[in-house]
């Protein structure tokens, strides 16, 4: 970790402050294996039925699943929706 991003978390803990916001980190929420929101994301690399690559600070956040569908894209959030088996990130 840089040592920016060390201070930032560093004032992040001690401001009792939500990490995602002040790291710029994405914020994952997925809701059983049927949605999933990315939000802070970088932007879309791969987008096919069966598999999404979104862009984070964090790697590549890879999604894996069947009948995949982008339902929402703003700047800063993405909803997934299908029958979702995987979620990972890659390097």
């Amino acid at each position: 970790m840089k040592k920016t991003e060390e201070i930032k978390k560093s004032i992040a803990d001690i401001l009792e402050l939500p990490q995602d916001i002040v790291l710029d980190l994405p914020k994952i929420t997925l809701i059983g294996n049927l949605q999933l929101y990315v939000e802070n994301h970088k932007g879309i690399i791969e987008y096919s039925d069966n598999r999404i690559r979104i862009f984070t600070k964090c790697g590549i956040l890879r999604v894996i699943g069947k009948n995949l569908l982008l339902k929402n894209i703003v700047l800063e959030e993405i909803v997934i929706v299908g029958e979702i088996r995987e979620v990972e990130f890659d390097d």
